[in-house]
C-alpha cells in the first residue's frame, strides 16, 4: 500500500499541469487578459457584471450577484462602485430590507451590455464558421462534459432514441470493447466478435427486417441495439449497451422495447437474444421486457470461463 502515494503522483502532476496549461490557453484565446473585452473599454470582471445584469429585467440583490460570479464581497464593491461612475448601474436600497442594496443597469448600461453581448455572440459565431461540423461537435461535447464533471450541471434528459448514422456501428464496437474490458475484464476477441457482428449488419442487412438504433443523452451516443433475422420466424436481438453514464435513465429499457416494436411489425412471430450470466443488469431489463431463459451452457470465452445463456419471448 506504501508505494500508490509514488505511483499515482506523476499521473497528478500531469494532470495539473494539462489543466493549467488549458487555462492559458482558453484565457488568452478568449481575449481575457486583454485591457478591454472585445474591444470594448471594459475589463473581463466588469464586463461580466454587465452580462449578469443584462440578463436580468430589473434590479438584483448584490448579495445575489457576489454568489452568482463567486467574488469576493470588497472586490465586487468595488467594481460596482466603479460601474456607477461610469453611469452605467444604479444602486438602491431593497424595499423589503434597508440592509440589502440592489443594483440595476441604466440606459447607457443596457447599452453597454448590449454592444457586448452582439459582439461576443459575433466572436463565437466566427469561431464556430471556422470548424467542421465534426469538430464543432466534439467541442461542444467536451465543454458539456467539462460542467457535468466540475459543476454538477444535470445531464440534458429525456434522452432520444434515433436510427443509425455513418459512423454509429464502429461507435458501438470500441464501447463493447472498451466496457466489456473495463467492467468485466474481457479480452480482445469479445470486441472482434462485436465487430463480425455487425460488420455482417453493415454489409447485408434488409432494412424491411433488420434494424439498428441509438440512444442519444444531450447529443451524444449513450447506448445501442441490434434487430437482426436469425431465420424468417424468429429474430434475433443483439449488442444491447448502455454507457455506464447514462445507467439508471431507463435507457436499456427502451432500447429493448424498440426493437421489440420493430420485430413485431417485421412479422415476426418470436424473438431471441444471447447474453453471459455474468451480466446481471443486462438480465433483469430482459426479464422485465418477458424474456426468459431457454437453454444455457458453460463456455470459455474471452479470456473467462462463463456460462451463457439463450433468452426467448414470443411476439
Amino acid at each position: 500500500m506504501a508505494a500508490m502515494p509514488a505511483a499515482t503522483a506523476p499521473t497528478r502532476t500531469h494532470d495539473v499541469a494539462a489543466i493549467r496549461a488549458f487555462n492559458r490557453f482558453y484565457t488568452a484565446r478568449i481575449g481575457a487578459l486583454r485591457d478591454g473585452l472585445l474591444a470594448t473599454s471594459h475589463p473581463l470582471p466588469e464586463a461580466r457584471v454587465l452580462f449578469e445584469l443584462g440578463h436580468r429585467d430589473g434590479a438584483m440583490d448584490v448579495a445575489d450577484l457576489r454568489r452568482t460570479l463567486e467574488l469576493d464581497a470588497g472586490y465586487l464593491s468595488r467594481l460596482v462602485s466603479g460601474l456607477d461612475d461610469q453611469g452605467l448601474v444604479r444602486r438602491e436600497r431593497s424595499a423589503a430590507d434597508a440592509r440589502r442594496q440592489r443594483v440595476a443597469l441604466t440606459a447607457a448600461g443596457r447599452a453597454a451590455f448590449a454592444t457586448l453581448d452582439a459582439r461576443s455572440a459575433a466572436e463565437v459565431g466566427a469561431l464556430l464558421d471556422g470548424l467542421r461540423d465534426e469538430d464543432r461537435a466534439r467541442l461542444l461535447d467536451a465543454m458539456r462534459t467539462v460542467r457535468e464533471v466540475l459543476d454538477g450541471a444535470p445531464r440534458p434528459e429525456p434522452f432520444v432514441l434515433r436510427p443509425l448514422r455513418p459512423g454509429d456501428i464502429g461507435w458501438a464496437i470500441h464501447r463493447h470493447g472498451v466496457l466489456y474490458a473495463d467492467e468485466y475484464g474481457w479480452d480482445e476477441t469479445f470486441e472482434a466478435l462485436v465487430a463480425q457482428v455487425l460488420a455482417g449488419f453493415a454489409t447485408g442487412h434488409d432494412p424491411r427486417r433488420e434494424a439498428g438504433w441509438i440512444a442519444e443523452v444531450g447529443g451524444r451516443p449513450a447506448g445501442c441495439v441490434f434487430c437482426v433475422r436469425r431465420d424468417e420466424r424468429t429474430a434475433q436481438l443483439r449488442c444491447l449497451l448502455v454507457e455506464p453514464s447514462a445507467r439508471g435513465m431507463g435507457v436499456g429499457a427502451r432500447l429493448v422495447e424498440e426493437c421489440l416494436r420493430f420485430a413485431h411489425r417485421a412479422r415476426y412471430e418470436d424473438i431471441v437474444l444471447w447474453t453471459n450470466d455474468v451480466l446481471a443488469d443486462a438480465r433483469r431489463v430482459y426479464e422485465r421486457a418477458g424474456f426468459a431463459v431457454v437453454d444455457e451452457g458453460p463456455h470459455s470465452s474471452f479470456g473467462h470461463d462463463l456460462v451463457g445463456q439463450t433468452w426467448s419471448r414470443p411476439l
